[in-house]
């Protein structure tokens, strides 16, 4: 593989911006999810226990045992560490003096910090991703040691085949677990004919791809199976393109994704982690710098290249002909029809084959990396610093050993038989990090739910008791006139759950009894996760006096009907209630979830006021605007300094000015550090 200095660049700065996408979204939802008159105050998850400091944070790894110290409930240790987080990740992203191991491993203990009392409102797949890649990032940064002490990083290649690495296990098992849940709609190809609008967030891009035939939607199935099934094996094949197509390939999958669906900063992070695949001659190319190459080739090396360009292309043709006979592809009267050509028995053997072979693959492939990188450290000049780039090597080939052995744990249980067979060893070692997040699990859209219509729970109010109002929120379907937005890379967290909460009975949503609790008592934090602009909250000026929930099947409609959605009524999903009903109490002690601890006063110290006064700027932004903001404000930066660069670059150029340059000094040639010095004349 090439040199990878720009792509861990690239990739150390996409981490910052989607870190600072990631707390700035959790920010302005704390008050309301986790507040102290929140849905799930975080308070109750660190009761005293009569513990120690450091068994509490033995327990319960997180920052905020210490809010108590500097004056702060759990409430505002949340929000002060959700600041500090988007302030230090948009400092990296803004400054790369910044982007060393330190910043990241403070944005990783940070976001940790935070996901251990997130509850059921971050317990998503891509919040454990971002903490794994978060790790994975305190590894690849630099150290950024004075006096360039830390130079000589010739483990850079090993740290980025953990991304790498990274990259397969999320893409291989998300394409597994689609055959492997026996899902009747991915085996039957058609899962796109429903996911468009079953889908959590729709975008308005979504009404439109809804509406395509179905022999394409058959079609985009088979060509996501290839993407993530297929492909991923091509990220450790020796032919630098075959790892750039494969990147392209990744990428144009999350792109389809980010238009048709609001998924936060998942997308963006998978991306991120394409980055691995590429190198720095091409990433040169995409930014159209010419590299200067004078290197004469052997004739040896021209018939190398012709026979890997041979093998290149004969995978490509194995790929595509073995996609057309396990898809039985053929023309058929101006369609492409498809079908699965494989039973589930078959693909079972098939899985049970390949893991063995997988992990031996991934073995095979980090011990290159891991000799490759020995070679040149034992290449470097001078006895002092071979010595210490011989250490930085063994310290980070440990650290990139350890680490794929405990992802063996996780990534193996998409097969029995190959999870079973693991040492027991590794599986105590993975379960002592565990809670770490340093490897986690994957399997996106395991299963197609909602065939038939999504189902969609409507809350309603009333003042009276016989007139009721919907209570519409911000980003969900609700109002069938309405068009879906764009909201990403912000996640509405309620939103989400509220999406899971309409695919099953109340009782399996237990966060929903509090809900209505919260808007029966009009708190405004809660409200303000419905609605941020009060003036579309039917009951702005006084809150209902009862609540109901109701379940509706949601379809789009079709190209001649009008609006976005049409709905039927289903069934209720909640009965009537009002505060003291004797139903709602027994939901919300059943669960846990009653009102135990007094209302504490709000401290009058300097940190508690800053934190409120800056909550009282920003409640009332709507957070897709507050992300963007951010965002442009980051990119107007970047620019300006380019721009500024690009000035003062010109300035320093005297041709510019009319004046000769001065020819520079001759300077005697600098030799590889592995080549035979040349004798002077």
């Amino acid at each position: 593989m090439g040199e990878t200095g720009a792509p861990r660049r690239l990739f150390l700065w996409a981490v910052a911006v989607i870190y600072m996408f990631a707390f700035a979204s959790l920010y302005v939802q704390i008050p309301g999810l986790y507040g102290n008159e929140g849905l799930l105050p975080a308070r109750w998850m660190l009761r005293p226990s009569g513990k120690g400091l450091w068994e509490q944070l033995r327990d319960t790894p997180t920052l905020l045992w210490l809010g108590p110290r500097l004056g702060l409930d759990t409430q505002q240790g949340m929000e002060l560490l959700a600041l500090a987080g988007t302030a230090v990740s948009l400092l990296a992203a803004l400054s790369p003096v910044l982007r060393g191991c330190g910043v990241y491993l403070i944005l990783w203990v940070t976001y940790l910090s935070l996901y251990q009392v997130g509850q059921v409102f971050l317990y998503f797949q891509w919040d454990s991703l971002l903490l794994e890649v978060g790790f994975l990032s305190v590894l690849v940064a630099p150290v950024n040691l004075p006096l360039g002490f830390w130079r000589g990083r010739f483990h850079d290649n090993i740290m980025l085949w953990l991304v790498r690495w990274l990259l397969f296990r999320l893409m291989f098992a998300s394409g597994v677990v689609k055959l492997t849940s026996r899902c009747p709609t991915w085996w039957g190809l058609t899962a796109l004919t429903y996911h468009y609008e079953t889908q959590c967030i729709p975008t308005p891009l979504a009404w439109f791809a809804h509406q395509l035939p179905v022999w394409w939607q058959k079609l985009s199935v088979v060509g996501t199976f290839v993407i993530e099934i297929p492909v991923p094996f091509l990220f450790f094949s020796p032919i630098r393109r075959h790892r750039l197509s494969a990147f392209y390939l990744q990428v144009f999958l999350q792109g389809l994704i980010i238009l048709s669906g609001n998924y936060n900063f998942f997308n963006l992070l998978t991306i991120t982690l394409c980055f691995s695949l590429l190198d720095d001659e091409h990433i040169d190319f995409l930014l159209c710098r010419h590299r200067k190459n004078n290197v004469k080739q052997s004739a040896v090396w021209t018939w190398c290249s012709w026979l890997g360009v041979c093998v290149e292309f004969g995978v490509y043709v194995l790929l595509l002909y073995w996609t057309i006979i396990c898809f039985n592809l053929h023309w058929d009267g101006g369609e492409v029809s498809s079908k699965t050509g494989f039973t589930f028995h078959q693909f079972n053997a098939f899985l049970k084959q390949v893991m063995v072979p997988i992990i031996w693959m991934g073995v095979l492939s980090l011990t290159w990396e891991v000799v490759t990188s020995m070679f040149k450290c034992a290449c470097v000049r001078g006895v002092c610093l071979r010595l210490w780039t011989t250490l930085q090597w063994g310290l980070f080939s440990a650290a990139a050993a350890s680490i794929f052995t405990i992802s063996l744990v996780p990534f193996t249980f998409v097969e029995v038989h190959a999870s079973s067979s693991l040492w027991p060893g590794v599986r105590r070692l993975y379960e002592m990090t565990e809670r770490l997040h340093v490897a986690n699990s994957y399997g996106l859209f395991r299963r197609m739910t909602g065939v038939g219509g999504r189902p969609e729970v409507i809350v309603e109010g009333s003042v009276d008791g016989r007139s009721w109002a919907e209570i519409e929120f911000m980003y969900k379907p609700g109002n069938v006139s309405a068009a879906p937005a764009f909201v990403a890379p912000h996640q509405p967290r309620l939103d989400w759950q509220l999406w899971f909460a309409a695919l099953g009975p109340h009782s399996q949503s237990p966060w929903f009894s509090s809900l209505l609790q919260r808007l029966l008592q009009g708190k405004p934090d809660v409200i303000r996760l419905v609605q941020t602009d009060t003036s579309r909250y039917p009951f702005s000026s006084a809150p209902p006096a009862y609540l109901r929930a109701r379940r509706y099947k949601y379809r789009f409609t079709g190209p001649q009907e009008d609006g976005w959605w049409r709905r039927t009524y289903v069934e209720e999903f909640y009965p009537v209630v009002q505060l003291g009903d004797p139903f709602l109490e027994k939901m919300l002690s059943q669960f846990g979830l009653k009102d135990k601890d007094v209302k504490r006063r709000g401290s009058e110290a300097a940190l508690p006021w800053f934190l409120r006064l800056v909550r009282e700027r920003v409640c009332d932004v709507p957070p897709p605007l507050v992300l963007s903001s951010l965002f442009f404000m980051l990119v107007g930066v970047c620019v300006l300094k380019q721009l500024t660069y690009t000035g003062a670059k010109d300035g320093e150029n005297p041709s510019k000015q009319g004046t000769s340059p001065a020819p520079p000094p001759k300077r005697e040639k600098e030799e590889p550090s592995c080549a035979t010095p040349r004798k002077r004349k």
